[in-house]
C-alpha cells in the first residue's frame, strides 16, 4: 500500500511519500499509450532520496562483533550503537536477532519478536554505566570534588535495607577510594557516599534534567520514555537516591543512555540522536535536513572533561581493561546489572551485561554502547561479554577514519599486529580504505571475573 510499517519508513513517512496525481490518458486500437495524450511532466523521475546517517562498514562490523559475543555466551538478544558526539548522528545501530528486510513475510509469529527495534523501545536497569553520569551531576552540583576521598566499607544499610559491593563476599571492606577509583572499582558502597552528598530533592531535579522520565527523541518509531520514581517517593526514601546512585532502581532504553554518556562526550551537551542526514537530490546536494532540537548544556567542559579523565583510568587500570586499544585513549565503564523481575517483587537471577566507551577520551568524536541481555555463564560480565564488541567497533572506527595513535610508542612496546578486520560481505563499507593502522583481535570468551 506504500505506507511504511516500520522503521525509518514509518517515521519519515511524510518524506518518502509522493503526492502524483492518477492521469487520465488515450490509447490507440492495440492498446498502446497515445505519447500526445500525456500531461506535461507525468514521466518524470524522482531522483531525491533519503540519506541516513548510518556507515554501512560500522554498520556491519558492530553486527559481525555482536553476533560472535552472543553466540559465545548464548545470549538472549543484544544491541550496539554508535553516535557521533558533533551532533547525535548514528553511525550505527544494531539489534539481534532480526530478520531479513527482504523476507519479513517468513518471519513465524512466534519471533514476532524480532520486529521490534528494543534499543529505542525497551527498558532496563543500566546499571554501574550510569556511574559516571552520577559522578557527573555530583560534580557540576559542587557535592564532591574530584580529588575526594571515602572509606568504602565493602557494605552498609541504607533505610534498613542492605547494599554491598559486587565483590564484597571476597573482599570485604575496600578502605579510603577517590572518585576515579571508585569509577575504576565499581564501587557500589563509593557511589552511594558520593550521591549522600546531595540532597534527594536536589539530584532528582539532575536526573529530570539530564532527560529521566522523558525520551530521547530520536527520529525513529515507538520510542519509549525511561522512568523514575514518583518526587515524594524518591525522596522520602532513602534507599531510592541509594539505589539510583549505582544504576538501579529506574529504567531507561540504550538510545537514552548513550544520549547521556553523549553529555559527557560532547563537552556537556545534550545532543538529539537521529539517523536521518537529509534529502540529497541527484547531484548530491542536500535539499532537506531535519530539524533537530538544539543541543542543552546541562555539565560544564570542565566537570565532563574530568570525569573522562576517570573513565579513561577504568580502561587502563580498571574494570575496563578488556577494551583497551594500545596507542589510543578511550573513556569507558562496565555494567553488570540484574534483571527486574517483570511481576514486581525485586530481581531474578538473570543479568544484563553493558560497556560504553567515548572515543577518543580526550577529545571525544564518538559513544559507542554496547548492551547484551541474558548472557550465559559465571564469566558474563560487562567488562568480558560486551567490552570486547566496543572494542572491536572503535578498532576498526581508527581504520576507517585513519586515527593516529596519540601514544605510538604503545603501539611498538606492544609488537601489535596491524591489519584490517573489514568484513568481507557486500555492504561492508561504502569507501575504500588506505592500509589499516590497527586490527581487532578475533573475539573469544573470557575468563576474568573482576567485573562489575
Amino acid at each position: 500500500d506504500h505506507r511504511g510499517q516500520a522503521g525509518v519508513e514509518l517515521s519519515q513517512e511524510k518524506l518518502l511519500e509522493r503526492t502524483d496525481q492518477a492521469s487520465d490518458v488515450v490509447q490507440d486500437g492495440r492498446g498502446r499509450l497515445i505519447p500526445s495524450s500525456l500531461p506535461a511532466g507525468v514521466l518524470r523521475v524522482d531522483r531525491t532520496r533519503l540519506q541516513l546517517t548510518i556507515d554501512a562498514r560500522t554498520q556491519s562490523v558492530a553486527r559481525q562483533a555482536l553476533r560472535s559475543q552472543m553466540k559465545n555466551y548464548g545470549a538472549k538478544r543484544g544491541t550496539v550503537l554508535v553516535m557521533d558526539t558533533k551532533d547525535g548522528g548514528l553511525r550505527a545501530l544494531v539489534t539481534e536477532p532480526t530478520y531479513d528486510p527482504n523476507n519479513f513475510d517468513k518471519v513465524p509469529q512466534s519471533k514476532y519478536e524480532v520486529f521490534k527495534n528494543w534499543a529505542v523501545s525497551d527498558l532496563y536497569e543500566p546499571g554501574s554505566t550510569f556511574k559516571p553520569i552520577n559522578v557527573a551531576i555530583a560534580l557540576e552540583a559542587g557535592a564532591i570534588q574530584a580529588d575526594t576521598v571515602f572509606n568504602d566499607e565493602g557494605s552498609l544499610t541504607v533505610g534498613g535495607w542492605p547494599v554491598a559491593n559486587f565483590d564484597y563476599e571476597q573482599r570485604g571492606a575496600v578502605g579510603p577510594l577517590s572518585i576515579s577509583q571508585i569509577l575504576q572499582r565499581s564501587s557500589n558502597v563509593g557511589m552511594v557516599h558520593i550521591i549522600q552528598q546531595m540532597k534527594p530533592a536536589s539530584y532528582y531535579g539532575w536526573l529530570e534534567r539530564i532527560g529521566l522520565g522523558d525520551i530521547a527523541g530520536i527520529d525513529l518509531p515507538a520510542e519509549t520514555p525511561s522512568t523514575l520514581k514518583p518526587q515524594e517517593q524518591f525522596i522520602s526514601y532513602v534507599i531510592e537516591p541509594a539505589t539510583t546512585a549505582f544504576g538501579q532502581g529506574f529504567s531507561l532504553t540504550p538510545i537514552q543512555l548513550l544520549q547521556m554518556h553523549g553529555i559527557l562526550a560532547s563537552g556537556g551537551k545534550l545532543l538529539t540522536p537521529h539517523v536521518v542526514k537529509g534529502v540529497m537530490n541527484e547531484e548530491g546536494e542536500e535539499v532537506y535536513q531535519p530539524k533537530l532540537n538544539p543541543p542543552r548544556q546541562i555539565f560544564s567542559p570542565a566537570t565532563t572533561a574530568k570525569v573522562r579523565e576517570m573513565m579513561m583510568a577504568v580502561v587502563e587500570e580498571g574494570t575496563g581493561k578488556p577494551a583497551r586499544i594500545p596507542g589510543y585513549r578511550l573513556g569507558g565503564k562496565t555494567g553488570t546489572a540484574q534483571k527486574a523481575d517483570p511481576n514486581g517483587g525485586g530481581y531474578t537471577r538473570a543479568k544484563i551485561t553493558s560497556f560504553v566507551g567515548i572515543f577518543p577520551a580526550l577529545e571525544p568524536r564518538y559513544v559507542v554502547l554496547s548492551v547484551i541481555d541474558e548472557p550465559i555463564g559465571a564469566d558474563a560480565f560487562g567488562s568480558t561479554v560486551a567490552a570486547p564488541i566496543v572494542k572491536a567497533v572503535i578498532e576498526d572506527i581508527i581504520v576507517a577514519d585513519k586515527i593516529s595513535p596519540s601514544h605510538p610508542q604503545e603501539i611498538a612496546a606492544d609488537n601489535v599486529t596491524i591489519e584490517s578486520s573489514t568484513p568481507s560481505t557486500p555492504d561492508a563499507a561504502t569507501t575504500s580504505t588506505t592500509p589499516p593502522a590497527i586490527s581487532p583481535s578475533p573475539i573469544t570468551p573470557a575468563t576474568d571475573r573482576k567485573a562489575q
